[in-house]
């Protein structure tokens, strides 16, 4: 077993408990659609995902895994327009993976405090944890935004 008993458990959000993907290919593809253009497959969205929406942007508009956050007009006018977006549609097709509300509950009923930390900023996170129906698991929740640096810095969970 463990040497040190488990004091609390943090979870990420996208990808782990909530398949997102749905709302943030539409939000991103309104974007490029806004921008000129052409849609990017599910799949392609998919693997822009992960280091927060900024990053996300990035690589979208750009079409460029390789792609960095900077405050060019583009990226700038990119990340407003993502905000406007995905807040439009948040839960319209995010749906939670199969288990997580039996597995969360089964984990508080023995006494553990449960975290959730993700790179998603706040202004996405707690309406969407509220919709889904998770948020009263959390005694804790961090955004990308909540702190000086993100995953997959450990300052969130030295947090």
């Amino acid at each position: 077993m463990f040497a040190t008993p488990i004091r609390a458990i943090a979870f990420d959000l996208d990808g782990t408990l909530v398949d997102s993907l749905p709302d943030l290919s539409r939000a991103a593809n309104a974007v490029r659609a806004e921008l000129g253009l052409p849609a990017l497959a599910d799949a392609r969205v998919r693997s822009f995902v992960g280091d927060g929406a900024a990053m996300l942007m990035a690589r979208t508009v750009l079409d460029d895994s390789g792609a960095s956050v900077d405050d060019s007009p583009l990226q700038t006018r990119a990340r407003a327009a993502f905000q406007q977006h995905y807040l439009a549609t948040l839960s319209a097709g995010s749906q939670l993976y199969p288990g997580v509300h039996d597995g969360l509950s089964a984990l508080a009923g023995r006494g553990l405090p449960l975290a959730c930390v993700t790179n998603k900023p706040m202004v996405f996170t707690q309406p969407l944890l509220l919709v889904l129906g998770l948020s009263h698991y959390f005694s804790l929740v961090l955004g990308g935004d909540s702190l000086a640096s993100k995953k997959p810095d450990p300052l969130p969970l030295a947090h």
